[in-house]
């Protein structure tokens, strides 16, 4: 708590420039905090867009949950079919792969998604599940999973279908899950280049699709999008320190448009809010009072970590408080709730969190428990 606090008083110091909305020039959009998930800025979220090649965020998910079950490799080997091959040469985003070709999992990934290669999304669908609808059905499953209620894909790419549907806010969720569990396979967004030494020719050398990787800001993904229909997307998301931001938004008019929208919106939340770590499971501890235990506090944390996200105008009215009735009678059992904590700006309860004994706590023998009790009311000091 003290480490919170030190935190909170810090900031109370800062002269900060804020303004009420990033006027973001998009269909939709939605700024989202990794860690809190709070929802800092949304523009008709939950309005259908057509996700374009941001559906190969889920098609990189289904990959990269298959590696970390051990059901596939990176090393595994598909066979290019034809109907795979027919992409490259059809005048999209292409990894440029040949009929027959065989291609490593960990190559097809990369072409997915650095290149942004539809050819390589039909022929890793293809390898992992037969076909592509099969993989659709992989992709739905996921989705179901991650709560991404209003989404609905039917190919691994996210080209030309009126049926591959999705919103903003269900692209962040998506987004979110890829980060938080994928680490290491999500580095490969970050990438800047991929080169693909490709059949019967010299290798081909594409850089990625996010114009935002080369700013150097603390960018390291996600992925761009772009349909004639639903003109161009991108999820993207920043990192300062230990802070994460995800922006998604759609229906830019340009691709300059696209790229300094989304790198507004980002700057924005930094600049206009701040996200605080209240407790970490595992490795923030409280201590209780306790009465007739074989000692005089216990110690409780929370079942998950918990973060505040708030505007900065209003830190100054933050506060945090412990809210239990105690001291806590012995016998405590591990797991037991035994507190509250509150998280308040002004006289608002924003959040209240359970805390949980961290450890067992044993009852004194009868004779120190009467003796106890005793001193209590004699001298009122528990």
């Amino acid at each position: 708590m003290n480490k919170f606090l030190i935190v909170i008083l810090f900031f109370f110091s800062l002269n900060v420039d804020t303004f009420a909305n990033p006027n973001l020039k998009a269909r939709t959009g939605i700024l989202l905090d990794y860690h809190s998930d709070e929802v800092l800025f949304e523009l008709d979220p939950d309005s259908q867009i057509y996700p374009a090649s941001m559906t190969k965020i889920m098609t990189a998910i289904v990959a990269f949950d298959l590696i970390k079950n051990n059901k596939l490799a990176l090393d595994d080997k598909f066979t290019i079919s034809e109907n795979a091959w027919r992409l490259s040469q059809a005048g999209y985003s292409s990894m440029f792969i040949m009929i027959n070709d065989q291609v490593s999992v960990e190559n097809l990934l990369k072409g997915i998604i650095i290149a942004s290669g539809n050819d390589a999304c039909i022929a890793l669908a293809e390898g992992i599940a037969g076909s592509e609808e099969n993989f659709a059905d992989m992709m739905n499953e996921k989705a179901g999973e991650i709560g991404m209620t209003s989404t609905n894909f039917t190919n691994s790419s996210g080209i030309n279908d009126p049926d591959n549907i999705s919103t903003v806010r269900d692209i962040a969720l998506m987004s979110k899950f890829l980060i938080k569990n994928y680490p290491i396979y999500y580095e490969l967004f970050a990438e800047k280049t991929f080169t693909w030494d490709r059949t019967g020719g010299e290798p081909i050398k594409q850089g990625n699709r996010n114009p935002l990787l080369y700013k150097n800001v603390g960018v390291d993904g996600i992925k761009t999008g772009y349909l004639a229909v639903e003109k161009y997307s991108l999820a993207s998301t920043m990192k300062k320190k230990d802070r994460r931001i995800i922006a998604v938004a759609s229906g830019f008019e340009t691709k300059n448009q696209r790229s300094s929208e989304s790198f507004k919106l980002l700057n924005w939340g930094f600049r206009n809010t701040n996200t605080f770590e209240i407790s970490k499971k595992g490795e923030t501890f409280f201590e209780l009072d306790t009465w007739l235990g074989t000692k005089n506090k216990i110690k409780a944390t929370t079942k998950q970590d918990y973060y505040i996200t708030i505007n900065k105008k209003d830190i100054n009215h933050l506060s945090i408080s412990l809210e239990y009735t105690g001291p806590i009678t012995a016998p405590i059992q591990k797991g037991s709730q035994v507190a509250n904590i509150i998280v308040n700006k002004k006289d608002q309860v924003l959040k209240t969190l359970p805390l949980y004994a961290a450890e067992d706590l044993k009852k004194v023998n009868f004779f120190k428990s009467l003796l106890t009790s005793l001193n209590y009311l004699i001298w009122g000091d528990v």
